[in-house]
């Protein structure tokens, strides 16, 4: 929460984001995070339930009944009267049932709700995760886009040198107005190019500021985010702690069946109130107890236990299918991104050398401009073709970071 508080803190006080920090706070405002505090409620609500059933077990009830016959003792006994039990009888009674040994049941149901709510959670963080995706595409648009009007300032710098040397002709009278209309045409243009610019980051912007549940500043600055470290298939995704979970879950059901086939022993104490009492020679309401310690054993799961061991063995072998076909089509991931790296990163060698060459050109067009050898047409051709360049350059930076990002997500990093 301190962690929270303090990117919060930050991102107020700079408006400037970086990547870990913007997916920390979406992560955190996302409206699944709140189903991590309900499992853990559900499994302490379960465990606590279950821990009751150590406690002493209570219960009462009672009946009476009138019955056609009752035992009579019909042999004369020399000074004794025994009275005949009433056909009518009643009783009440309390029982109370405390267990001592139940072969570790309780135990082992405690231990599955804890894996259980580990699975849980584990499939929460498979879903939180795919947010990352999310997230990196809205932020690489961003900085794709601020790349976008950074080089718009660029080529309005040019138009803006080219209309002034037109501008100078003119005053000599060596240029025509034509020209000069076609330079400040091509520079609504490149406004035009940034107000569609703008108005996109400005949706790209609103849309992050939703994820995040706070508000972004149209001034806000991204920093773009540093990645390396490539070359490693070392693979951390959540989707391996879930299979891990499911797998620990499986290993503790079997605990379960051992544990539910085992005997039982506890205390008990039975107290009432009725007519006849215990002594049945007495035919009057009296007050009685029965305590003692009472031991069970049922075999009945020991029909099922072997074929329940072998349906638990048959999950946990599909969990591991699973996994093994979850990390071959993540390797086969990893190498279809690294062979993008690799190409972008060539790409971007020859975009450099391009550039540079288009910057030449544009300088020496520059040059024949201002000496009248060439038309307004001319030069921003030449502007346009750099600006082209340098904009698929762009491009070809913001694929190359969108590769590498999506080679660490598959990774798990």
């Amino acid at each position: 929460m301190l962690l929270i508080l303090l990117l919060f803190a930050q991102a107020a006080l700079a408006q400037t984001f970086t990547l870990p920090q913007v997916q920390e706070l979406a992560k955190q405002n996302y409206p699944l995070i709140r189903q991590k505090a309900l499992i853990e409620q559900t499994r302490d609500i379960s465990i606590a339930n279950l821990q009751k059933g150590f406690l002493p077990q209570f219960s009462v009830g009672g009946q009476a009944t009138y019955q056609s016959e009752v035992t009579r003792v019909k042999i004369p006994v020399s000074g004794v009267n025994i009275d005949p039990l009433s056909k009518d009888q009643y009783r009440i009674v309390t029982d109370v049932n405390q267990t001592i040994y139940d072969g570790g049941l309780i135990k082992q149901q405690k231990n599955l709700q804890q894996l259980n709510a580990g699975v849980e959670e584990q499939k929460l963080e498979v879903q939180l995760y795919q947010l990352r995706e999310r997230i990196n595409t809205i932020y690489l648009g961003i900085l794709f886009i601020d790349d976008q009007l950074q080089q718009t300032v660029l080529i309005k710098k040019d138009i803006e040198t080219g209309i002034k040397k037109v501008e100078a002709q003119i005053s000599n009278g060596v240029a025509f107005k034509s020209y000069l209309n076609t330079l400040k045409a091509e520079l609504l243009k490149a406004d035009q190019r940034s107000i569609e610019l703008s108005s996109t980051r400005s949706a790209l912007v609103e849309t992050l500021s939703l994820f995040i549940g706070q508000t972004i500043a149209a001034d806000a600055k991204f920093e773009a985010p540093s990645v390396s470290a490539f070359g490693t298939s070392d693979i951390s995704r959540p989707e391996l702690n879930l299979f891990q979970a499911q797998q620990k879950l499986f290993d503790g059901q079997y605990g379960l069946i051992q544990s539910r086939n085992k005997p039982r022993a506890g205390f008990f104490v039975q107290g009432g109130y009725g007519r006849p009492g215990l002594n049945m020679l007495e035919n009057k309401f009296s007050f009685f107890y029965t305590t003692g310690v009472r031991l069970s054993w049922n075999f009945g799961g020991l029909y099922t236990a072997k074929k329940e061991r072998e349906l638990i063995e048959i999950n946990k072998k599909n969990i591991g299918l699973q996994q093994d076909a979850f990390l071959l089509n993540t390797n086969a991931q990893l190498k279809q991104q690294q062979g993008e790296i690799n190409k972008i990163t060539l790409l971007i060698q020859k975009d450099d050398e391009i550039i540079e060459l288009r910057r030449k050109v544009k300088e020496a067009s520059n040059a024949q401009l201002e000496n009248g050898v060439i038309t307004a047409n001319d030069y921003l051709r030449e502007v346009n073709a750099e600006d082209q360049a340098r904009q698929t350059r762009i491009l070809h930076q913001t694929q190359l970071l969108q590769a590498k990002m999506n080679y660490l997500t598959i990774q798990g990093k």
